[in-house]
């Protein structure tokens, strides 16, 4: 009887320290293994698994434990849903766990990209929204991997990245940015009815680096079309194209001066190469980020046998296309005629 008794106490002595120790060991592994003061952003993969998700936070030292992760898993089944995270530290792993489960997604920010900006001004308008620093982005937009993995023969991704109203998370990776606003792009080119994948690389830059130069000289959509076709029938008669646009270019992004409000006939003899007035052909890159209009009039240019335009009515941004220079000048003559007249 006595040696009953014994055993039971024993097996319940070894119940409780073994009880005891699962405790201690869950407190443990559960603790938070950060300090306070620090946030740390975390994004669940579409379609990742809740193991994967596990061994990334172990890796990236946000639980102490994936094993525990994986008997939390065992015990509810309840799943963790995808998107970027804002994670606090310090967090317990269970409360971790409560918050992927119920999507508790970072703010995410809106950002606005206008047509015709250039690649450092992008770069500028993501550091003030405060996805990521300009320097960074910039660094990724040069990237030779990114570069190689959308075919691009350039030193950058300028003109390749889609103006448009992004949403992203604050301090977002930079890399993922470009590579968003590069999917975006391809995506909406391909909604213009071009079929970029039957060009050679170097054909598709050529056309977008059009596309770029259109997008800074057009002011009425109707007018895009023609435009190309002018800019197409010089480059065919190895006629320069005489683009203001690149010319701005040269002065604001090249030479880091403040945006001209008149371009001077000094100014179109810089020399350069992304001076279409002094350099033959097209620029050696793209000059601004393309939108819909200009992406189209670039693949879809409207023939015609004119080689100039010029601006005719500042309000309405409308311009005179004409055959001959002496038609050109003249419309010029009449422009400032009517401005002296109105």
């Amino acid at each position: 009887m006595h040696r009953a008794i014994s055993i039971l106490a024993g097996i319940g002595a070894f119940a409780l320290v073994s009880a005891g120790l699962a405790g201690g060991a869950y407190w443990y592994w559960n603790a938070p293994p950060r300090q306070a003061g620090e946030t740390v952003s975390f994004e669940v993969y579409k379609g990742e698994t809740a193991l994967s998700v596990g061994t990334r936070l172990e890796q990236a030292g946000l639980i102490k434990s994936r094993h525990l992760w994986y008997v939390l898993l065992r015990l509810d089944e309840r799943s963790i849903k995808a998107g970027r995270y804002r994670i606090a530290m310090p967090i317990s792993q269970t409360d971790l766990r409560e918050m992927l489960v119920a999507g508790a997604k970072e703010p995410l920010l809106r950002v606005t990209i206008p047509e015709g900006v250039t690649l450092k001004k992008i770069a500028h308008i993501f550091d003030a929204a405060g996805v990521c620093e300009a320097e960074k982005f910039l660094a990724a937009a040069g990237d030779p991997e990114i570069l190689r993995e959308y075919r691009i023969p350039g030193d950058t991704m300028e003109g390749f990245l889609y103006p448009e109203t992004y949403l992203f998370p604050a301090e977002y990776p930079p890399s993922l940015a470009v590579k968003a606003m590069a999917d975006t792009f391809f995506r909406r080119l391909a909604e213009t009815g071009a079929d970029p994948g039957s060009l050679s690389p170097e054909e598709l830059y050529r056309k977008v680096t059009l596309a770029s130069i259109i997008e800074r000289e057009y002011r009425v959509d109707e007018e895009a079309k023609v435009m190309s076709g002018v800019f197409y029938n010089r480059l065919n008669i190895g006629m320069p194209l005489q683009s203001c646009a690149t010319v701005e270019y040269v002065i604001t992004e090249i030479l880091g001066k403040p945006h001209p409000k008149v371009i001077y006939n000094k100014d179109t003899e810089i020399k350069n190469p992304y001076n279409t007035y002094v350099m033959p052909g097209l620029p050696p890159g793209p000059i601004s980020a393309p939108g819909a209009i200009a992406l189209e009039a670039a693949f879809n240019p409207e023939s015609s046998d004119y080689l100039y335009f010029r601006l005719v009515d500042g309000a309405t941004g409308k311009h005179y296309f004409s055959r001959t220079f002496d038609d050109h000048i003249k419309a010029g003559v009449l422009y400032v005629k009517g401005n002296q007249n109105s």
